[in-house]
């Protein structure tokens, strides 16, 4: 494989799941890892990701109030507007992070009265923009990977709140494998966050869908609505539309 196309793939891999690690990147293109140490230190140079020890992070992600950085915004607009369409006033809302998320917070409707707990600072300041609804951060250690709060603080307070409904972001979902993520910490928190929810919706990009990551936060039957970018009736969708209910 040439340098430019595993470049391409490893771009792809880093904006469809926020980060990338050396040694899967290695594994995936059958490649060493000082090769792919080369290909981010490259990409890390021309400013197109991240580079942390053992990988990068996405720029999209850690810099979403450009938005021109911000990956397949116009199909993250797209998810934020069917997932208003489960909102009603009234309602307790459990928000996770990512910039799917933050155009959820962006397009809510200002007459919208509701309670929202977050793990997103970020998340947190798009909502306290508008009027008429509470906002409750929910504190704790800031995960400089993700823009979210993590640890057992974060899992305590979950513990004490019901909420009506909980929207999340992912970044791989398949029928098989269920809901996973690559951050142990980020999957204990999202566990919390289902436990704590009697609804949850999971938002995700076409692209991310029937891919797994290493670490599972749970099954497909374990959430209520699956919310993409595509109609609901697309082809790619019918083996989730048996499970899951998709807008």
């Amino acid at each position: 494989m040439l340098k430019e196309e595993r470049q391409a793939f490893i771009m792809r891999e880093v904006n469809l799941h926020n980060k990338v690690l050396s040694s899967d990147l290695s594994v995936q293109l059958n490649v060493s890892e000082d090769t792919i140490r080369r290909d981010l230190n490259e990409l890390a140079e021309n400013g197109k990701v991240l580079k942390v020890y053992g990988g990068a992070l996405s720029k999209s992600f850690q810099y979403p109030f450009q938005d021109n950085e911000v990956y397949a915004r116009e199909s993250k607009k797209t998810i934020a507007q069917k997932a208003i369409t489960l909102i009603q006033d009234g309602m307790a809302v459990l928000l996770g992070g990512g910039t799917t998320m933050l155009e959820l917070a962006r397009t809510l409707p200002e007459k919208m009265q509701c309670t929202f707990f977050t793990i997103s600072p970020l998340v947190a300041l798009e909502l306290a923009e508008r009027s008429g609804d509470d906002v409750i951060l929910i504190g704790g250690k800031l995960a400089r990977s993700t823009n979210v709060t993590i640890g057992s603080q974060v899992i305590n307070q979950l513990s004490e709140i019901r909420v009506d409904l909980c929207l999340l972001g992912t970044n791989s979902l398949s029928v098989e494998d269920g809901v996973t993520d690559s951050d142990w910490e980020v999957v204990q928190i999202k566990k919390a966050m289902l436990r704590c929810s009697q609804k949850t919706g999971i938002l995700s990009i076409a692209e991310k869908l029937n891919s797994v990551q290493k670490m599972k936060v749970c099954n497909v039957n374990a959430i209520d609505y699956l919310v993409t970018d595509l109609d609901p009736k697309h082809e790619s969708l019918s083996r989730f539309s048996q499970i899951v209910k998709v807008i």
